[in-house]
């Protein structure tokens, strides 16, 4: 485990050993700012939730998220992003992230993870949501359950002082306890201005570890969990992954500030005032 968790912050983590973390801190104003952009994202998931049902296909969600955000004066912010050409990502059933929005039906006892970035005069939000279709098999409602849980897990881990690698931990433990696994290869992240910053979260690894959580981080949570292993496999359109077995996974995703008042929770869909 240490010897992965060290690659994994090899490959995605600055130097901070001995060196200098560069993680942006962000204004009281800027927070404010990514909430707004938050709030719209949350009401929009609120009106997909109403939406999916057996029949309703991942692009009629594309068409009403890309017109949602147009009457909010928003934007989707991954439209474009390295060549992506839609404003979600639908992921179904073994499709870990990144699927691309289609036209073939929903089908009784899919889940389906609709993800979206949403940008608000230049602050940004993020945030993805599992979805059960119709009526949905008892391991698809566990992993739904245990996915969701690991997510406020972890961000009940991220407060000031804490480490990043606090946050994996937490989660890791929870998932593999319950008898599913967190994915490795995809990780939360820092978001400001741009879609991706420092620090990258794990939603594995070892308490202690990584970046200190100071007032003025704000990153992404994202655990993806799977009914078998955690590996993945890449389609052949370069986005899609899936998992390598086949079996299904799910993705609950918050954007959160760290303030004085505590851990906000910016894409929130409870509270929405």
């Amino acid at each position: 485990m240490e010897k992965e968790y060290n690659r994994i912050l090899k490959a995605n983590f600055l130097v901070f050993e001995g060196g200098v973390e560069m993680i942006v801190l962000k204004s009281k104003r800027e927070i404010e700012n990514m909430r707004e952009a938050g709030k719209i994202l949350a009401s929009c998931h609120k009106e997909i939730a109403k939406m999916i049902e057996p029949g309703v296909t991942s692009w009629d969600i594309e068409v009403f998220v890309d017109e949602y955000l147009k009457k909010q004066g928003a934007t989707p912010e991954q439209k474009g992003y390295h060549g992506y050409k839609y404003a979600t990502c639908a992921s179904i059933n073994d499709e870990i992230c990144h699927g691309f929005p289609r036209k073939t039906p929903l089908k009784n006892g899919d889940i389906v993870t609709i993800d979206m970035v949403v940008n608000l005069n230049g602050a940004l939000a993020d945030s993805a949501w599992s979805y059960g279709v119709g009526e949905i098999s008892e391991l698809n409602k566990k992993l739904l359950e245990v996915a969701k849980k690991a997510l406020y897990l972890g961000i009940e881990k991220a407060v000031p002082g804490n480490r990043i690698g606090d946050i994996g931990h937490a989660i890791q433990t929870y998932v593999e306890k319950e008898g599913f696994s967190v994915v490795r290869e995809f990780i939360g992240h820092g978001i400001g201005p741009s879609m991706h910053e420092k620090p990258d979260v794990p939603h594995f690894g070892l308490p202690g570890k990584g970046p200190r959580i100071k007032e003025g981080m704000v990153f992404t949570i994202e655990p993806m969990v799977n009914v078998g292993k955690y590996l993945s496999k890449m389609d052949a359109n370069g986005w899609t992954a899936r998992t390598i077995d086949g079996k299904n996974s799910a993705q609950y995703e918050h954007t959160i500030a760290i303030t004085k008042e505590g851990t906000l929770i910016l894409t929130d869909q409870d509270n929405l005032d």
